[in-house]
């Protein structure tokens, strides 16, 4: 079967409607949501979006809570490294 589309991708279903720009943010969105993650309990890149927020590993079957559309946010990457070094300094004093 031959490639359908060039530029648009996943967008491809909307043909020319909504406009071009609108088209990009939800391509970026649909791409990452339906791709494969890896997994931070097994390692392997089996880590698949049941719903939003939901994530779920095929490997190892854990399931996770993570972003809508992908699976780990930037705040909730800010959010674990400074529970990280509030812990380190809770163990230092203690």
């Amino acid at each position: 079967m031959g490639k359908r589309t060039k530029k648009v991708g996943i967008t491809g279903k909307y043909g020319t409607r909504y406009g071009s720009t609108l088209r990009k943010i939800v391509r970026k969105m649909e791409v990452s949501q339906h791709s494969t993650y890896r997994c931070v309990f097994c390692g392997k890149d089996s880590v698949k979006r049941t719903c939003a927020g939901i994530w779920h590993c095929r490997s190892c079957r854990k399931t996770m809570a993570g972003g809508a559309y992908t699976l780990s946010t930037a705040s909730g990457v800010t959010v674990r490294s400074t529970i990280g070094r509030l812990r380190r300094l809770a163990d230092e004093k203690a």
